[in-house]
């Protein structure tokens, strides 16, 4: 394990540091996070913090009526409790900072518990080449992706804590409540209920003994409702709020039907573009079913190790999910560090850094070049955005060769260090 011993002051450091650092760039840079927010890369139709529909909320007038907000409804309670963010931005401000260390936190935990090294059905015979929890917390909070999406206070952090605090209960022993966190995970941003598998297997897994069932089946059956129920909860509240349910096809039809078609780093909006009306059924099926079949697949090939299979899903969802962005990029790469000890086996680290880093930089630009400078079209932007989407793949499938391959040479250990070719 690499880090040396970490201490109460070091963690104290770490936390403040993350904190003063957005805190600073906030209040030095006060016009930033306006700009942040418009950026297509970090803000998507069903995550920008510009189109929240606290102004028509708080004049009682529904916010889902006039076809730009589709978020959850319980943000607008939420935010309408905070001063105006335009007179009083601090609390806006702290409440991003606050919900990026409970993310931190949680992904410490998962680190800390070893579960990437060693699971209940593997142990991997590199697990103790690791970082520890404090050295992948600070990866993730002095991410540049994730520093960006607080800045630009995209409403797709509440998302990510609810996922990793989902993953840190589960291998914790606490199946009840990793099933409450990811009902609010899929509650704000749905797609997290395809995570539901994986997970469910790492609370079995992970039960505690006194209480631990031997049957998957009955595990799940006893589980399961309970992300079912508390998102019934969730939705009855929502029905309270805004009085009618027409949330629902605002907030989750927008993102089966993409109905809006804003620019993002994803694949879907320029394709569906381009869609005749009369295809667009048929391809929305073929893109929803393409997104989710990967979940049946990994969950039973890499059954021995149920927090891989979280991992890759969420490299797949950063991937083709309908409105991704860099925050979704940068849960993906948070979870990356806690497979340290694989890494010496991934064959092309380098060529996947250059093109996550080619694609970061030239992203903007090209955007730039299409919208602004007038001297390029959609294609411009669309063609980086796969690239970026490349550079994800590979990252994606790298990781899974490393983690089959250390499975490989557990069971096969004469075979360590050779060379491998498919005839």
């Amino acid at each position: 394990m690499d880090g040396g011993k970490v201490t109460v002051g070091r963690t104290a450091a770490l936390y403040a540091g993350a904190a003063v650092l957005r805190l600073a760039i906030f209040t030095l840079l006060p016009d930033l996070p306006d700009l942040l927010t418009g950026r297509v890369e970090i803000s998507t139709p069903v995550t920008s913090f510009k189109r929240q529909g606290l102004f028509l909320y708080n004049h009682n007038v529904s916010p889902y009526d006039g076809g730009v907000y589709h978020q959850a409804p319980l943000f607008l309670p939420l935010f309408s409790l905070l001063p105006n963010a335009l007179s009083y931005p601090i609390f806006t401000y702290l409440l991003y900072i606050a919900i990026d260390l409970l993310s931190a936190s949680a992904l410490w935990k998962i680190a800390d518990s070893g579960e990437a090294g060693s699971s209940a059905l593997f142990t991997s015979p590199r697990r103790e080449r690791r970082w520890n929890g404090f050295i992948i917390a600070a990866i993730f909070l002095f991410n540049p992706f994730t520093v960006a999406t607080c800045l630009g206070r995209s409403t797709s952090v509440f998302t990510t804590c609810a996922i990793l605090h989902a993953i840190a209960k589960a291998v914790s022993g606490a199946p009840f409540s990793a099933m409450v966190a990811l009902s609010f995970a899929s509650y704000l941003s749905m797609y997290p209920l395809l995570l539901l598998p994986p997970l469910v297997l790492l609370c079995f897994d992970r039960q505690r003994p006194e209480r631990a069932n031997k049957s998957v089946v009955s595990f799940a059956a006893s589980h399961v409702p309970v992300v079912f129920g508390v998102l019934g909860l969730l939705f009855g509240m929502s029905y309270l709020i805004t009085g009618s349910w027409e949330f629902l096809p605002s907030t989750y039809g927008v993102q089966l039907t993409l109905s809006d078609l804003t620019p993002n780093v994803g694949l879907w909006w320029y394709f569906f573009i381009e869609m005749f009306d009369s295809f667009r059924s048929f391809f929305l099926a073929v893109f929803w079913l393409h997104l989710s079949c990967y979940v049946g697949g990994l969950s039973v090939r890499i059954r021995r190790q149920p927090l891989v299979v979280l991992t890759l899903l969420l490299g797949i969802f950063a991937i083709f999910k309908p409105y991704p962005s860099i925050s979704d990029t940068s849960l993906f790469l948070a979870m990356v560090p806690l497979y340290r000890h694989v890494f010496p086996l991934m064959r092309y680290s380098f060529v996947i850094a250059a093109v996550i880093m080619y694609a970061s930089f030239l992203g903007p630009a090209f955007y730039y070049l299409w919208i602004y400078a007038g001297s390029g079209n959609a294609n411009f932007f669309y063609a980086i955005t796969l690239v970026w989407g490349l550079g994800q793949s590979l990252l994606v499938c790298d990781l899974m060769f490393a983690v089959l391959r250390d499975e490989w040479e557990l069971e096969r250990p004469e075979m360590a260090g050779k060379e491998i070719r498919q005839i």
